[in-house]
Parts: structure tokens; sequence; C-alpha cells
């Protein structure tokens, strides 16, 4: 069992574009209904990365409302990681680049992929890389385009997908007895891979007109084994970490999720016995948003009020290859 980690969130921003595609969007040219979207998925629109906007460009705008809201200068960071699927180049990295806009020069910046999970993946590093005394401020930031990598004629995933991007800044405390990461999880199980995947793209398949052709460079999803795998392993891991920390669903004031389906989202809070007032939803206003999800949600909860001092928040992910994990924080 990890030993808790005294670290602050000292500050939370997040970023949507503009433009908004409701579900008439896609009523004007699929054959589905916005009754059917809402009742399948729970998304009325979702925001889409427009002209001149991209990864990199959307992580600097939440990355800067984070630091304004810690009331910090981009000098002050030690370290910035980026979790994003949908980087702004193959290299350098995104967070190379969030880092040049931010007038950086010196200080260390790495991308970290792991979909879904992967704003959790990030901050369970950046929390263990603050146990030294070299990294005490990290810049973690949730980014996807995944709007680049959505396929507009397959109907059963393009419904899903947004854009945006949410940042946190973390403060290393001298110890866990007030703000701290009490507890998390990380797992992988490349075995369900080809469940939710681009296919070509990388080293293995690398672009030709055959898999432009084939439109293989968008999202392939087999939506049913992706439920399964999800309600089943959600339930799972939020029991783990509950167990092995020592409290139970009722100490915990909010649970944050990713925001991947409300039928996925339902289930698992369900089977969890976790009251609906508990958990923290904007799949309807935003869609699934991949690894920015949870930080969306985690600004739009502190900035509402739905988070205090003292509080303890669940997030919790599930996300392709498959990945998942979990994280308790007492605020």
């Amino acid at each position: 069992m990890p030993d808790p980690i005294g670290l602050r969130i000292a500050g939370s921003g997040h970023f949507l574009p503009e433009r908004v595609y409701d579900n008439a969007h896609f009523e004007s040219y699929l054959d589905t209904s916005d009754a059917w979207i809402r009742e399948r998925t729970g998304i009325r629109t979702r925001h889409i990365a427009g002209e001149g906007e991209s990864t990199a460009t959307m992580a600097v705008a939440a990355a800067r409302a984070a630091l304004e809201d810690a009331k910090l200068k981009p000098t002050d960071l030690d370290l910035i990681i980026v979790a994003t699927i949908t980087p702004e180049h193959v290299f350098p990295s995104t967070a190379c680049c969030v880092a040049r806009q931010l007038g950086l020069t010196s200080t260390p910046a790495f991308d970290l992929a792991a979909t879904c999970s992967g704003f959790i993946y990030a901050t369970v590093t950046a929390a263990h890389l603050t146990r030294g005394k070299t990294y005490r401020t990290i810049l973690v930031i949730g980014a996807e385009t995944m709007s680049r990598i959505t396929d507009y004629q397959d109907r059963s995933s393009c419904i899903l997908f947004g854009d945006g991007a949410g940042a946190v800044v973390l403060n290393a405390l001298p110890d866990a007895t007030g703000p701290a990461l009490l507890h998390h999880r990380i797992h992988a199980d490349g075995h369900g891979h080809e469940s939710l995947w681009v296919p070509a793209g990388g080293s293995c398949l690398p672009a030709s007109q055959m898999t432009v052709n084939e439109r293989l460079h968008y999202v392939k999803m087999q939506g049913r084994e992706v439920f399964k795998q999800a309600v089943s392993t959600l339930r799972q891991v939020v029991e783990g970490t509950l167990s092995e920390a020592g409290v139970t669903s009722d100490d915990v004031a909010l649970l944050i999720s990713h925001q991947s389906n409300i039928r996925i989202m339902e289930a698992a809070r369900a089977k969890l016995g976790i009251p609906l007032e508990k958990m923290y939803v904007n799949i309807d206003r935003i869609g699934n948003t991949s690894a920015a999800s949870i930080p969306i949600a985690l600004d739009e909860a502190r900035r509402g009020g739905h988070v205090r001092g003292g509080d303890l928040v669940m997030f919790v992910a599930f996300g392709a290859g498959f990945t998942w994990g979990s994280m308790l924080w007492r605020m």
C-alpha cells in the first residue's frame, strides 16, 4: 500500500474552445438523433477546436489559468508534465511546446500517454517526484484535441469526443498531515488494446495511401467490450482504494470520474453505492475529452464551491490500453 504524500493542489485551470457541436450537428448528416445520443451517452454538446487551436494552445491557456489561481509565475515551476494522446507533434513533446510558450528555457518538461487515465498517471508520477528535494512545484496538464483523430463518418464514436485542457499546480508539503495524496492505484492490461485504438500512424503501421483510404488514423472502438471492462474495473479499483485507505464511500465528499459515457459512470456509481449528488458530472456539456476530462472537472468543481479544504475527493479513470487508476486526495 502506498504511503500518503504531502501535496497540495495550489491552483487549477481549464480551457474549452468556443466552437460547440450540439447533437443536432450529427442529426444533420448521420442516421442518429438527439434523443438516442443523450440516452446512450448523456452528451448534449461538445467543444471542438477551431482554426489555430491545438493541444498545445489549449494546454497553455489552462496552465496560465492554473498559475494565476496559484498566484505563481511560470518561473516558479520545477517541472511540467502533459498527459495527452493527441500531441502537438510526434516530437518534440507537447510539454516542451508549453514550456516555450510560457517563456521557460530550462525547466524540464515531458509528455505521458495513458489515454483517458493519463491525468491520474501524470499526477501520481508528479507526486512521487516531489518526494525528493528537486521537484517541489509541478504543473500537470491533461490536454486533448480529440476531434483531430475522430472519424466523423463513424456514428458510434464521433458523438462521444470533445476537445479541451485542464491543469493543476502541485506544491510539495513537508508531511501528509494536511492536504495529501492519501492513496493511489494505477494499472494496465495491454490485452485489450484493439478494443479502443488508432491503428495507424505509428511505427507499426506508418502513414500510407492505404491507411488514409481505410481511415485507420481515426479512433476505432468496440463499444460493448469497453463498457463491460470499464464498469467492472472502475468498481474494483475504487473499492480497493477505499479499503486500503481505511475509508468508506460515505467518507468521500466527491467522486470525480473520467467523463467517458454517462452509462459507464452511472453503472459504476450505482455498484459502489455512491449517491448521485456526490458524483461530479459535466459530460453533458463537454463530452469525452480523454486525459483532459478529470482536470477540467476538478477545476469546475473547485471554482464552483463543490470542493472544500479537508474534503476527501476520489478520482477514477479507465481508458484505452487498457489503463485505469484512482487517487484519493485530502484537499
